[in-house]
């Protein structure tokens, strides 16, 4: 664990210390969404490999899918693909690129099928197939509907947490349903052009009263991940956060200030991405490009199964100044899909 503290200092360090950098009545605050293995291998009806990568529900409930499909060009509307040893069916009812509308058939509990014969949708740079599911999640995952883990919370084991509590550092949980456009790069010399992905996330009402309590006592809120990060900023209120849940499409770019959040845990992150983005907006570019350098040196491993760093910001939590962001839906409209 690399540690950049707010004097543009750092130290190597190890996750396990993780409680000497913390202070009683800091909140440190989770992301309990679990993936899902939702990447289904099978065949085309004339016999040729497809793959299908469910991304989320639609609001119709289990059966209508947003999905990934591969290769895109042999999966036209209305073609089919089917499992081995299994019922289930992935009809293709639209597509847009790799992009896909698609239906679940042949069976009354698709997720539980999907969950049968499904495999851990792990980045595209993990050659080796999980055969333990549980190595993709984290100790705390709880609610399901990821198409990837929020890799930082990999590092907590469930005797950390009980030490951090020992040190009366509070605990909170969110949710945020993790996408794969994470991963995607930004292809635009201008990031502000991107077009950034859409999470749904949920804060409860116990959670928001903890965080927003801690803010009030003058106390830390420290986020794991860059996915507790958009939750907390999108929530975010005067006197804290606010419980609810919706779609946030909170782009966070350098010039960003944060409202919310104090410190972060975060993995190393890949060039020309929307989280290297974030996590340079919150320690300040220069100094996460120094960070990187060194990290480089010392063999640091980068990725989603690879070491990560304790970041506090520089700042104190200020009003938004620059972000862009698409607002949840109204009450109304919202939910997954």
């Amino acid at each position: 664990m690399l540690v950049l503290d707010p004097s543009g200092g750092q130290a190597d360090s190890a996750v396990r210390d993780l409680p000497r950098y913390l202070e009683a009545g800091d909140v440190l605050v989770l992301n309990d969404s679990r993936v899902l293995p939702a990447r289904l291998i099978g065949r085309r009806r004339d016999g040729g490999e497809a793959e299908v990568l469910l991304l989320r529900p639609l609001h119709e409930g289990q059966h209508r899918w947003e999905a990934l499909i591969r290769p895109a060009r042999r999966l036209e509307p209305g073609s089919q693909v089917h499992f081995e040893g299994s019922v289930l069916a992935v009809s293709i009812e639209a597509r847009d690129g790799e992009t896909a509308t698609v239906r679940l058939d042949g069976i009354a509990d698709p997720l539980a099928e999907v969950r049968r014969i499904g495999e851990m949708p792990t980045p595209p740079y993990i050659k080796e197939r999980l055969r333990d599911r549980e190595r993709y999640q984290t100790v705390y995952a709880r609610e399901e509907g990821s198409a990837a883990a929020p890799t930082a919370g990999l590092h907590f084991t469930p005797g950390l947490l009980s030490e951090l509590r020992d040190r009366g550092v509070r605990v909170a949980f969110v949710t945020l349903h993790v996408g794969l456009d994470t991963f995607r790069p930004v292809r635009v010399d201008d990031p502000a052009k991107h077009r950034i992905h859409r999470e749904w996330y949920r804060i409860d009402e116990g959670s928001a009263g903890a965080i927003s309590e801690v803010r009030r006592r003058g106390k830390r809120v420290v986020a794991v991940g860059t996915t507790c990060v958009r939750v907390l900023e999108s929530a975010a209120t005067e006197g804290g956060v606010a419980a609810g849940e919706g779609w946030t499409g909170l782009f966070i770019l350098p010039g960003y200030r944060f409202r919310v959040v104090d410190a972060m845990l975060t993995n190393f992150h890949l060039p020309k991405s929307t989280l290297l983005m974030l996590v340079s907006a919150f320690a300040g570019r220069d100094r996460i490009l120094a960070a990187y350098a060194e990290a480089i040196q010392w063999r640091y491993r980068f990725y989603s199964f690879g070491d990560c760093m304790f970041i506090e910001n520089p700042h104190p939590a200020l009003p938004r100044e620059r972000g862009r962001e698409i607002r949840p839906e109204s009450p109304g409209q919202r939910g997954r899909g």
